[in-house]
């Protein structure tokens, strides 16, 4: 069973940064390919980064290219999504998800596990 757990959230002024992180208790699983989705409430949860178990092939949604950086450590069992320059639209409940299988990182419903989820408001 893979453990997500996410950590970083919080409330930050329109223009400022978060480092989210995604913290699993299963060493071997850090090996999954790893994504990021947020979902408003009342809106269907949408994809916002993923990454592959490589580290090498990262992919974003159109509205945070440029803004957002995933990443991985599999030294610290983490993956990490750094959010710069935010704005009031990326307040969302933030969640971790792990292993999509053979399927694109960008389908929600392809990740096997998810974390909890985590608070980012960000205000104006």
């Amino acid at each position: 069973q893979v453990h997500l757990v996410e950590s970083g959230g919080g409330l930050v002024q329109a223009g400022g940064s978060l480092r989210l992180s995604c913290t699993t208790s299963e060493r071997t699983y850090v090996s999954l390919d790893m994504g990021w989705f947020r979902q408003v409430p009342g809106k269907e949860r949408e994809f916002v980064a993923a990454i592959k178990s490589s580290g090498g092939s990262t992919s974003y949604a159109d509205s945070v290219k440029g803004r957002f950086t995933i990443s991985r450590d599999s030294a610290d069992n983490t993956v990490y999504l750094q959010m710069n320059s935010l704005k009031p639209e990326d307040t969302a409940i933030y969640y971790c998800a792990a292993d999509p299988g053979a399927y694109s990182g960008t389908f929600d419903w392809a990740y096997g596990y998810w974390g909890q989820g985590i608070q980012v408001t960000v205000a104006l």
